[in-house]
C-alpha cells in the first residue's frame, strides 16, 4: 500500500467508515471480511463453530440462508443515522425494509408503543383517565411550536422546565412515564428527568415522525443485515480513491518524539484512527483506552414469532428497567427471513442488556421468557471500552464500544463526537429521503 492517502485509519466499528468519505483514505482491519470481526455477520456454520465447536443441525437449513448479526441494532427511519446514509449517497448500494413492530415490556406483559393521541386511547398500556391524560400529552407534543405562546400550556418552557414538570403537568404515571422515556426517547437511565425537557420532547417528536413516515414502527433495516454497511461503505469509498485492506495485524503503536500519535503500524505501513480493540495495551508508558461495564447477549433461533406481537416478522422490544427493578433497560431485538438473513420459518431474536451481577444469564431472563419456546440460544459476554481521553493532545481518537442498545442512536453520538475531536468541527449532515420497502 504504497500510494499517499489523506487519511490512514484502522476499524472494526461498521459505522466508522463513515468519517472519511469524502477523502482518500487508506483502511485496514484484523479481519478477513468487512465489518467489526466481533460483531460479524455469521453464517449458521460460524455461529455454531464459535459458540459451540459442532456443525448445526441440518433443519435449520441451508448455510448461505443465514446472515446473523451478533449486535443487531435498528435504524430510526427519521433519524440521524438515515441523514448520514442519504447524505453519503452509500444508499446507492443499500436496500432496506421495515421493522415491523415496537413494543414496550409493562405489567408482565408486552405492548405496541402509541406514538400518537389515537393510539394512546386505544393502547392496553393505559387505564381510562391514564388514556385520556396520555392523549393530552401527545397532542401538546404535536402541536408545540417555539414562536406560539398558546402551544405551550400552562407557559411551560422546554429549555428551563424539566420533564418531570412537563410528566406532571399532565399527571402522568410512572409506567407511563417509562415506555415515553425508555421507549420512544430511547433513554438509558431516567437521569433525562431532571433535565431540560426540550431533549426529550425532540426525541419523542422524532419516534412518532418515524413512525409515521411507515405505520408499523419507526425502524428500518437494510436486507441481509448489518454487515451491507461496510461492504457499501468499501464500494462506495473506492470511487474516491480509498482501498480497504483486510486481515492486516497492529504490530506497534507509532509515537513521535513530542508524544503525539503517528500511527499504527503493521508492517512498514501506519495508520491514523481506530476502535478501542486496538488500544487495550499499554503503549508508551499510557492506558489509552479503560475498561468499562459489560453486555450480556443471547442469540436465539426461534420456530415462531415472539408471542403477542401479533405474529410479527421482526420487531424491538423494550423491557424498561423500572418494570424488572433493574439499573438497566433489556432489549430485544427480532429479524426474520423477511429480511434475508435467516431461513424460512426461522426467527433470530438477540436479547441484551448491561450486565449487574455475577449471573448475567439470569439478568436476561425477563426478555427471553417473552420469546416463546427457544429453538437454540447462544449466550455472550462482552466487555465494553471506551478512551481515556478526547485524544486532542496526542491526536489518538478512539471511538466506543458498542453497548447494550437495539438501536443506533448511541453510535450516532459517539460519531459526531470522534468527529468533533479529531477535526474541531461539528458534523453536519444534509436532511434527505431514504426510502424503505414495506
Amino acid at each position: 500500500m504504497d500510494e499517499e492517502y489523506d487519511v490512514s485509519y484502522r476499524s472494526r466499528h461498521r459505522l466508522d467508515r463513515m468519517y472519511p468519505l469524502r477523502i482518500a483514505l487508506g483502511r485496514w482491519q484484523e479481519g478477513a471480511s468487512y465489518g467489526p470481526q466481533r460483531l460479524l455477520r455469521c453464517r449458521v456454520c460460524l455461529l455454531y463453530s464459535k459458540f459451540r465447536e459442532v456443525a448445526p443441525p441440518a433443519e435449520l437449513g441451508r448455510d448461505r440462508d443465514y446472515a446473523v448479526d451478533l449486535i443487531p441494532k435498528f435504524i430510526i427511519a427519521s433519524g440521524e443515522l438515515t441523514h448520514m446514509l442519504v447524505h453519503t449517497d452509500v444508499t446507492r448500494y443499500l436496500e432496506f425494509k421495515q421493522i415491523a413492530g415496537s413494543f414496550v415490556y409493562r405489567d408482565g406483559k408486552i405492548s405496541k408503543v402509541p406514538s400518537t393521541e389515537l393510539e394512546a386511547v386505544k393502547s392496553p398500556l393505559m387505564g381510562l383517565f391514564e388514556k385520556r391524560r396520555a392523549k393530552k400529552f401527545f397532542e401538546f407534543i404535536q402541536s408545540w411550536k417555539d414562536e406560539d405562546p398558546a402551544t405551550h400550556q400552562a407557559g411551560l418552557d422546554l429549555d428551563k422546565d424539566s420533564m418531570k414538570k412537563v410528566y406532571e403537568h399532565f399527571g402522568l404515571e410512572p409506567g407511563t412515564q417509562d415506555f415515553i422515556g425508555h421507549a420512544m426517547a430511547l433513554y438509558l437511565d431516567d437521569d433525562y428527568i431532571q433535565k431540560p425537557a426540550r431533549e426529550a420532547i425532540n426525541r419523542i417528536v422524532l419516534y412518532t415522525q418515524s413512525m409515521a413516515r411507515y405505520g408499523k414502527s419507526p425502524y428500518i433495516y437494510p436486507l441481509y443485515g448489518l454487515g451491507e454497511l461496510p461492504q457499501a461503505f468499501a464500494r462506495l469509498s473506492a470511487i474516491y480513491g480509498g482501498t480497504y485492506m483486510l486481515d492486516k495485524k497492529v504490530d506497534e503503536i507509532v509515537v513521535g518524539a513530542d508524544g503525539k500519535f503517528i500511527g499504527v503500524r503493521s508492517g512498514e505501513e501506519t495508520v491514523k484512527i481506530g476502535d478501542p480493540s486496538y488500544f487495550r495495551s499499554e503503549g508508551e508508558g499510557k492506558v489509552r483506552v479503560l475498561e468499562g461495564q459489560k453486555v450480556v447477549r443471547a442469540i436465539c433461533f426461534l420456530k415462531h414469532p415472539i408471542p403477542g406481537t401479533d405474529d410479527a416478522d421482526s420487531v424491538q422490544i423494550i423491557i424498561p428497567q423500572n418494570q424488572v427493578k433493574r439499573r438497566n433497560d433489556i432489549y430485544i431485538a427480532m429479524v426474520s427471513s423477511t429480511h434475508n438473513v435467516c431461513a424460512k420459518d426461522v426467527y433470530v431474536a438477540i436479547v441484551s442488556t448491561i450486565v449487574e451481577t455475577d449471573r448475567p444469564e439470569q439478568e436476561i431472563q425477563p426478555g427471553l421468557s417473552l420469546l416463546g419456546p427457544i429453538h437454540e440460544k447462544f449466550i455472550s459476554v462482552t466487555q465494553l471500552y471506551e478512551p481515556t481521553s478526547s485524544g486532542t493532545e496526542d491526536n489518538i481518537f478512539i471511538t466506543r464500544s458498542y453497548d447494550a442498545t437495539s438501536h443506533f442512536e448511541t453510535v450516532v453520538t459517539d460519531v459526531h463526537d470522534v468527529w468533533k475531536r479529531a477535526t474541531g468541527k461539528d458534523l453536519v449532515i444534509q436532511k434527505r429521503e431514504l426510502q424503505a420497502a414495506e
